[in-house]
């Protein structure tokens, strides 16, 4: 008999989720390890070598780990509900003019709902994975705070986990650094682990084209959306571009245009087919608005709430008030906050702890004198 109960470790064959299941496996828990194969890289129309947590080697260095140590381990198939949700989403956001982040998808809507029916198939109370990440329960909620390593902190991709699934999920990486979690696979023998390289990459975009991605996944889209203009803060038309979904809220490089100055997408609209350039004090917002909530600390927002509200992963976070109205939460910055992009995750922070998220819909300048919304973008 275990010490702990029986637990599934999704284990992506990266040196984070081995050393989780390893850590599990010697605390005394019934450990049964599960790789996820989420995409079919071949048929993504990448140049490079397959990588990352849906390919051959990381379903087998997963694998070797559970052999080692005498635990099971499954290969779970979810690309068919990963193409159905997370890609199509992906491609949907872009032709709506907006950025998403398929990982923050993944995790709330594929991987954790994944997870935990092949756990009950397999009489697994917990689930765990290897995100730098901690979770208590406080007031009768389950609560998502920041991982102690500031640098690979993982709370922000996870704001979207339900209560009910948070119940059931251990974290054992979260009270810990990357340094120590090397230190911990050197003294166990596991150098292969150690000197894997890290990819950052989309798992479904490997070699970082995404605009190659969308070409070949929307039939015909370079057509329907080519020849649209450039266009300044003013109006003014300034070139033509290559079409709309092919453009994100901040980007400099790749524009194909010269205007004399550092031009940075500020706006897209898809209406008109029209990429705003501005320069960078032109990307500066200080309110948004905020939908498709979750909240994780609160079952509700009390009537305005401070928070440290963060508007991408590595965003060190800005000062705000949060207001919850309805099924959304308008969002006052105390300071300008450069490149909101619509389509992204804003996550609210009380201290360490997560609040909840949402998906940013718009953003908006505050017009103080007035106090109505000026130069309210989408």
């Amino acid at each position: 008999m275990s010490k702990h109960g029986r637990i599934l470790v999704a284990m992506s064959g990266g040196i984070d989720s081995s050393v989780a299941a390893v850590m599990l496996h010697e605390q005394g828990y019934e450990v049964v390890g599960m790789t996820m194969k989420t995409w079919d890289y071949a048929s993504s129309g990448g140049t490079k070598k397959e990588t990352g947590c849906c390919s051959l080697d990381s379903i087998n260095d997963a694998r070797n780990i559970a052999v080692e140590l005498g635990f099971p381990h499954y290969i779970l198939d979810i690309r068919e509900e990963f193409g159905d949700y997370v890609i199509n989403h992906f491609t949907g956001e872009y032709l709506e003019g907006r950025t998403p982040n398929p990982c923050v998808m993944c995790n709330t809507h594929i991987k954790w709902d994944a997870l935990l029916r092949r756990a009950d198939k397999l009489d697994c109370e917990f689930i765990a994975t290897g995100h730098y990440a901690n979770i208590r329960e406080e007031n009768s909620r389950f609560v998502i705070s920041k991982g102690v390593d500031t640098w690979k902190d993982q709370s922000y991709v996870l704001w979207g986990v339900s209560q009910e699934s948070l119940s059931r999920t251990k974290l054992p990486l979260g009270h810990l650094t990357k340094n120590t979690i090397r230190e911990m696979a050197k003294e166990r023998g596991f150098m292969d682990l150690v000197n894997k390289s890290e990819s950052y990459e989309i798992c479904f975009v490997p070699d970082n084209d995404y605009r190659g991605f969308l070409k070949r996944r929307v039939e015909g889209l370079e057509d329907q959306v080519r020849g649209g203009n450039f266009v300044d803060t003013s109006g003014k038309v300034l070139g033509k571009h290559e079409g709309y979904p092919f453009y994100t809220i901040g980007q400099r490089k790749g524009l194909g245009i010269a205007l004399g100055y550092p031009a940075f997408v500020t706006e897209i609209r898809k209406e008109t087919n029209e990429v705003v350039l501005g320069r960078d004090k032109d990307l500066e917002r200080d309110g948004m608005w905020v939908g498709q909530l979750n909240l994780s600390k609160y079952a509700s927002i009390p009537d305005t709430l401070e928070t440290i509200t963060k508007v991408r992963y590595k965003d060190q976070g800005t000062p705000a008030k949060i207001i919850q109205e309805g099924e959304k939460i308008r969002v006052d910055f105390h300071q300008p906050v450069s490149g909101i992009a619509p389509g992204q995750a804003a996550v609210f922070y009380e201290g360490d702890d997560v609040v909840g998220g949402g998906w940013i819909s718009r953003s908006f300048k505050q017009d103080a004198t007035s106090g109505i919304y000026a130069a309210e973008m989408r």
